[in-house]
């Protein structure tokens, strides 16, 4: 025979008790995720349009780069260098990274492309309004990135404060033209608001055909 009294489920009252519990469980876990794993941003300027537009919003994986260097065409949030900024507390900017640690970086080939190790790089996603395309860059230049620091661009490169703009202002300074690899706080990979331009921020086949740096 079941005993009727030990059958009877929990009352209700505990419940409310354990809420408490769950919502800090819940709570713990989302600031954890936040910390370590993802991240949202929102983007604030026009510096990567249209692969990313003003008030886009991505998700950053923050986690990625505790197991690699960043790789040619990730798009990544960084904590800019002050010197960018203007900011001695940091600011995150958003770029696409386009050399690495001993890549040799020149403007241009005959047809306007950036070449990295000798192979001209197709940018499909530089910056197109009303059929004008953005030239890849603005001047001609050839460099070499230290190792462990990035040379990142924006895809709106007439729009973009980057590594080439503080070469230039820096009177060809390659260490402050670049970002330490250590200052990148991850990788973004989707666009998910708004709804209707949600996409993934994949890397372009292009950057396959980049060879190891020389030497």
């Amino acid at each position: 025979m079941i005993d009727e009294q030990t059958d009877k489920s929990k009352p209700r009252s505990s419940f409310w008790k354990e809420l408490p519990i769950l919502l800090g469980v819940a709570i713990l876990v989302a600031v954890l995720v936040r910390a370590f794993v993802l991240q949202t941003f929102y983007i604030p300027s026009p510096s990567m349009e249209h692969t990313l537009d003003i008030y886009d919003r991505v998700l950053v994986n923050k986690l990625v780069y505790d197991f690699r260097a960043p790789h040619r065409g990730e798009i990544v949030v960084f904590v800019a260098p002050t010197e960018w900024s203007g900011n001695p507390d940091g600011e995150d900017f958003i770029k696409r990274v386009i050399g690495v640690g001993g890549d040799r970086v020149v403007c241009c080939d005959p047809e306007d492309r950036l070449m990295i190790n000798g192979q001209p790089l197709d940018e499909p996603y530089v910056f197109t309004e009303n059929g004008v395309r953005d030239p890849v860059a603005d001047e001609e230049f050839d460099i070499t990135v230290p190792a462990g620091r990035l040379w990142v661009m924006g895809d709106h490169r007439s729009a973009s404060g980057d590594s080439l703009e503080h070469w230039q202002q820096s009177n060809q300074n390659i260490q402050l033209a670049t970002i330490p690899e250590e200052s990148v706080v991850g990788r973004a990979f989707t666009v998910f608001w708004p709804v209707g331009r949600a996409t993934w921020l994949s890397v372009p086949p292009s950057y396959d055909n980049i060879p190891a740096p020389q030497g």
